[in-house]
C-alpha cells in the first residue's frame, strides 16, 4: 500500500516522524508476542495436526483456508489503515496476527515433529535478515517506494504458483521458498522505507501490520527451507 501525502525530506525527521516511527515498532514488538504465544496455544492444543488432517483430506481444503486467510486479511489490513481510533487499527491487528497464527499452525506442527530446532533457527535467521534490512533502510534514507509495482506482481505470480502447486498436486521446492525469502525481504524493505517516509503518523498499528506480514512471510520461507534441507539429510 503507497502513501504520498507525508512525503517528508530525506535530511531529517521531524519529532512527531520519530514518535510515529516508535510506536510502530512497539506495536510491531508486540504482534510479534502475541503471534508467539498464539502459536504456542495452537501446538499444545493441537490445532495444527487437525489442520493437517483436514488438508491431507482434501486438495481443496487448503486453497480454501487460503483464500479465507486472504480476506481475513485483507479486511484486518483494511481496518487497520483506515480507522481514526486507535483502538479499531489495534482490533484490525489483532485480527490479522491470530489469522496469521493459523496460517502457520500446519507449518509449525509439521517442524515441531521433523525438526523442532528449526523453528528457533529460522526465528534467529529472520531476525538477522529483517534487522540488517531496517539498518539499510534507515542509514541510507532513501526511499524504496518504487519496489510497490514490482511487489505486487511478484505477489500475484506468487499466490498463483501457490494456488497452482495445491490444485495439481506438484512441489514448489527449496528453490521457490529461497525466491519468497527475497521476495519478503523486498516487502520488508518497502514497508520499512513506508513507514520512514510516507505511513500517516496517526496509524502505527497499521504500520505494524504491514510489516508484520512481511516479517511472517520471511519467518515463514526460511523454515521451510530448513526443513527441506533437514527432510534431504535425513
Amino acid at each position: 500500500m503507497e502513501y504520498t501525502t507525508q512525503q517528508l525530506p530525506e535530511a531529517e525527521l521531524g519529532s512527531s516522524r520519530i514518535g510515529f516511527i516508535r510506536s510502530a515498532y512497539v506495536h510491531l514488538a508486540g504482534a510479534i508476542v502475541a503471534f508467539t504465544l498464539i502459536s504456542t496455544a495452537f501446538y499444545m492444543s493441537g490445532v495444527g495436526v487437525a489442520m493437517l488432517k483436514l488438508m491431507g483430506a482434501s486438495k481443496w481444503a487448503w486453497i480454501g483456508f487460503l483464500g479465507a486467510f486472504m480476506v481475513v486479511g485483507w479486511l484486518a489490513s483494511s481496518w487497520a489503515d483506515n480507522a481514526e481510533s486507535n483502538g479499531k487499527q489495534l482490533v484490525g491487528l489483532g485480527i490479522y496476527v491470530v489469522a496469521e497464527a493459523l496460517i502457520f499452525a500446519p507449518l509449525l506442527a509439521i517442524a515441531a515433529n521433523i525438526a523442532p530446532g528449526a523453528i528457533g533457527a529460522a526465528a534467529f535467521i529472520t531476525l538477522v535478515l529483517v534487522g540488517g534490512l531496517t539498518f539499510t533502510a534507515f542509514t541510507l534514507k532513501k526511499d524504496f517506494s518504487f519496489l510497490g509495482g514490482l511487489l505486487k506482481i511478484g505477489g500475484f505470480v506468487a499466490l498463483g504458483a501457490i494456488v497452482a502447486s495445491a490444485i495439481f498436486g506438484f512441489q514448489l521446492g527449496i528453490w521457490f521458498s529461497a525466491i519468497m525469502v527475497i521476495f519478503a525481504g523486498g516487502c520488508v524493505l518497502y514497508d520499512t522505507s513506508q513507514i520512514i517516509h510516507h505511513y500517516p503518523e496517526d496509524r502505527p498499528a497499521g504500520a505494524a501490520l504491514h510489516l508484520f506480514a512481511s516479517v511472517a512471510l520471511m519467518f515463514f520461507y526460511v523454515l521451510r527451507i530448513l526443513l527441506s534441507l533437514a527432510s534431504s539429510d535425513d
